[in-house]
């Protein structure tokens, strides 16, 4: 074996596991921030605050007594409060003595001794600070991308192969093929509008261009061109890149994106070939489309043959300036649709309408962050937004040992006026700490052989 042909691989591991890395550990910190810090609010005193576990490689102890650390092994991390300890669950009769014998001043400090609010607000605290940041994280994108100025204005313009391109920057599109160009933000209408498109080649444009109207002629709206690829599809499984352009499948000359779609979703699964253009250049590739479960508007879902391209237009629209509380909302939309989806995804996976290779382990989220790293930073902060949102909605899952579950037994404590006993703390912890590890085992196995 060439140990030098290893070096590429080698490399591509790397960059994936720092990706990795760095996704889990921002994300793992806000949650666990949203705990220390709604803790330290409600007078509860923070011990430890530790990014990673095992052996500690970093640490310094503030002003109020709470270490912060940096252990060796970075998937995950914890804040242990004072009296958060087996104590809290009464498995150690001896520091529940400890704790029980504190001045009330002391045992207000700790976190079996607060007050219920306390405990709650402190324990909710940390998904909702992973949905916090996922609210910031897509209001920053949208603020800083802003909106598609009306009318539709070019941007910039794509580089595609054979075409001569009349357009230019700054046009502002009237019609095309003589139909009126809808605002950009009417879903509805402007769906209308590209299915009357005539699907040829070669379209003719009306623009304003300096204050004047002109007909120039440009390609058409929907191209082959490869904008995104989805990580772990078949498309950036082959190394295709975004700017490629496909021109043909199977030897089938193609102009449009819907060509590709109608290619692709035909094919039952068999291997296409590929001739695409990239920066001038032709290659060839040939991949397998992959059966693939999408979400519909309706809340159902529809299997199709992917493999995995993100189009778009000929054209970048324009931008102009959005205020800060719509880009707000915007993020707030957005992480209501994250949890929409996977909740409807999860509902369906428990019914057997779609498959559970759906549910990604570690080794396919360490995959998606090397890929989504790879396609540049906001593709990959846009990618931690959305494992924050789905970080803060698997805690609140009301499974013992998850915050959600603490969050139950704190409700529970609300209407009976006690906690649960001990008994059924320490069984109903054992069945929750079986459940994760089980998750945690069947994700892994989807990861390595779906």
């Amino acid at each position: 074996m060439d140990i030098l042909s290893l070096i590429p691989q080698f490399g591509n591991l790397l960059y994936t596991i720092v990706a990795f890395v760095i996704a889990l550990s921002v994300i793992v910190a806000v949650h666990e921030y949203g705990h220390y810090i709604v803790g330290r609010w409600s007078g509860i005193h923070a011990e430890v605050f530790s990014i990673g576990f095992g052996p500690v490689l970093l640490s310094r102890v503030d002003k109020r007594g709470t270490r912060w650390q940096i252990a060796a092994l970075p998937f995950g991390g914890y804040v242990r409060f004072l009296g958060d300890s087996n104590a809290a669950s009464g498995k150690d009769e001896a520091a529940m003595d400890a704790i029980t014998q504190k001045s009330p001043e002391e045992l207000r400090r700790t976190m079996h001794g607060a007050p219920l609010w306390a405990r709650t607000a402190t324990v909710a605290a940390g998904p909702v600070f992973n949905f916090v940041m996922s609210i910031i994280v897509f209001g920053t994108i949208f603020l800083s991308q802003g909106v598609t100025k009306e009318p539709l204005t070019v941007g910039s313009l794509h580089p595609l192969p054979g075409t001569e391109q009349q357009l230019r920057e700054g046009d502002e599109i009237l019609s095309i093929a003589g139909i009126q160009v809808p605002e950009f933000d009417e879903q509805d209408a402007w769906t209308q509008f590209t299915d009357a498109l005539p699907v040829q080649p070669v379209l003719d444009y009306t623009v304003l261009r300096d204050g004047q109207t002109q007909d120039v002629t440009g390609p058409w709206l929907f191209p082959p061109l490869i904008q995104q690829l989805a990580p772990r599809s078949a498309a950036y499984d082959i190394d295709l890149k975004p700017g490629d352009v496909i021109t043909a499948v199977d030897g089938d000359p193609i102009f449009a994106f819907e060509q590709l779609k109608e290619h692709v979703e035909g094919s039952n699964g068999k291997v296409l070939l590929l001739n695409v253009w990239r920066e001038g250049a032709e290659l060839d590739f040939a991949l397998a489309p992959r059966r693939t479960d999408e979400p519909q508007p309706d809340g159902g879902y529809v299997t199709h043959w992917r493999i995995g391209i993100v189009g778009g237009m000929m054209l970048e629209p324009a931008t102009e300036p959005t205020g800060l509380w719509a880009s707000v909302t915007g993020g707030a939309r957005q992480t209501l649709r994250i949890i929409d989806a996977s909740l409807s995804g999860m509902w369906h996976m428990v019914t057997g309408a779609i498959s559970t290779c759906n549910i990604s382990g570690p080794i396919g989220i360490a995959e998606t962050s090397g890929a989504m790293a790879s396609q540049g930073a906001q593709s990959f902060i846009f990618f931690i937004a959305v494992l924050s949102t789905a970080v803060g909605l698997l805690n609140l899952f009301p499974i013992p040992a998850l915050d959600g579950g603490h969050l139950v037994f704190y409700a529970y404590e609300a209407v009976t006026g006690k906690p649960p006993s001990d008994g059924a703390l320490r069984i109903l912890m054992g069945i929750g700490v079986s459940l994760i590890l089980g998750l945690m085992v069947f994700s892994v196995t989807n990861d390595l052989f779906c």
